[in-house]
């Protein structure tokens, strides 16, 4: 079986296997999510995740169809007039155009694929600042104390960063940072079909105030329907359960494995992808700044060599991600989850230098 580098869906983590089987066994696909069984379930994943993630009091994580949802909810119950989007890449410019498309003032600073955001100075005043920590389509990674920065800079806006292909890796100070979301078809190494959205109160007091003042904030997964329901660890509907189930398991897995090595194990493979790219004489990190270079989305610069790179590597079990939108044919995009071993990845880069 071929070890999958794309970058979402990605290689499953190696023991959701087992985790399927026995969620089979025990009928999960089948309970109600009014169930005390399916509020079990629904308990553990988010005190996993809360740990794994360490999340301080007062922030509280509901569940989605998608990360690409909570673009869409996350507009409509945090912003009455504006937002700011801070643009670089395919991912990050989508989340801008569903702002515009839901009626919103929608601002961006945009700067061209493959760069990040040399600084910023506070000028307007936008209800809600949108992040990408880690843009999947280029490989660029915003630096956390640029993250960081905006709740000195804007205090009374709501900071939302999108970190659908980097968590569990980063270690965000939550204190300057009001909402995250990701998806769990890529560093978690699940199925597709979940999105996780944390929210902390001041997301919370905003939605009830824009509901108050009439404004609308969609209907079942609206932010003050879903933390009702959160707080009985259930969902407004009948949900993906098995997802969140084998989202739970998974978490316990990181958990037994510690975050701290999953974060220095993604750094070490990283680091020897990005040398050996250095070195290369055909493909080459297509993020030249260091400093943006994002550790689990590692983007190739292959040029014609692009089909070639990616053939041989699949005579060796090893599937590339091909590049994204426009750069499909010229670069190839590496994913960096705690499911791609230090051993698979010491293998691709041995296979890379062989490839002349």
């Amino acid at each position: 079986m071929a070890i999958n580098f794309t970058p979402g869906p990605s290689q499953l983590y190696f023991t959701v296997e087992d985790h399927a089987r026995k969620a089979f066994r025990d009928g999960v696909p089948s309970l109600s999510h009014r169930s005390s069984a399916f509020e079990k379930i629904s308990k553990q994943a988010t005190d996993g995740l809360k740990e794994l993630l360490e999340l301080p009091q007062g922030y509280h994580i509901l569940f989605t169809g998608s990360a690409t949802e909570i673009w869409e909810r996350s507009v409509q119950n945090l912003v009455a007039e504006s937002s700011l989007h801070f643009v670089n890449g395919s991912f990050s410019k989508r989340y801008h155009e569903i702002a515009s498309q839901l009626g919103k003032q929608a601002h961006k600073i945009e700067v061209a694929a493959g760069e990040g955001f040399d600084s910023y100075s506070a000028s307007a005043n936008p209800e809600l600042i949108a992040l990408t920590h880690n843009e999947t389509s280029t490989g660029v990674s915003l630096p956390l104390d640029f993250i960081h920065s905006f709740r000195d800079q804007h205090p009374n806006a709501l900071v939302v960063v999108d970190a659908v292909s980097s968590l569990p890796y980063p270690k965000f100070d939550y204190t300057k940072i009001d909402s995250v979301f990701f998806s769990v078809q890529k560093s978690f190494g699940l199925p597709a079909g979940l999105g996780v959205w944390i929210v902390n109160e001041r997301c919370i007091a905003k939605a009830d105030q824009l509901q108050q003042q009439g404004v609308n904030i969609g209907t079942y997964h609206n932010l003050p329907t879903l933390i009702a329901n959160a707080k009985k660890n259930q969902t407004p509907e009948t949900p993906n359960v098995l997802g969140i189930y084998l989202l739970g398991q998974v978490v316990s897995d990181f958990l037994k494995r510690g975050v701290h090595t999953i974060r220095k194990e993604t750094e070490y493979k990283a680091a020897i992808l990005y040398q050996a790219l250095q070195q290369h004489a055909i493909a080459k990190p297509f993020v030249q700044d260091k400093k943006i270079q994002s550790q689990t989305v590692i983007v190739a610069q292959t040029g014609a060599a692009t089909e070639t790179i990616a053939s041989q590597l699949a005579q060796h079990g090893l599937q590339a991600g091909d590049g994204y939108g426009d750069k499909k044919k010229s670069q190839l995009r590496f994913a960096n989850f705690p499911t791609h071993s230090k051993e698979t990845y010491e293998l691709l880069v041995d296979l890379l230098e062989k490839i002349k």
